[in-house]
């Protein structure tokens, strides 16, 4: 997949558990284990929103596009 979630970088460097940052997004932390490991397929805009707004950063923080050697 093209679009890798640095999401474990992130909650590493604020120094927050994963229960942590489920708790303030307002997600389950099945979900937000999901968004860890780069195993999601879709997030909504507004969970990203909030993710930014908990992290204090900024969507590119979290995803960054990498094009496949193919």
């Amino acid at each position: 997949m093209p679009i890798i979630v640095n999401l474990d970088v992130v909650l590493a460097q604020r120094k927050m558990s994963l229960s942590d940052f489920a708790e303030k997004v307002g997600i389950t932390l099945a979900n937000a284990s999901i968004l860890k490991t780069g195993k999601a397929k879709a997030v909504r805009f507004s969970t990203l929103e909030k993710i930014c707004e908990v992290l204090e950063c900024q969507p590119g923080d979290i995803l960054v596009f990498e094009k496949n050697e193919d």
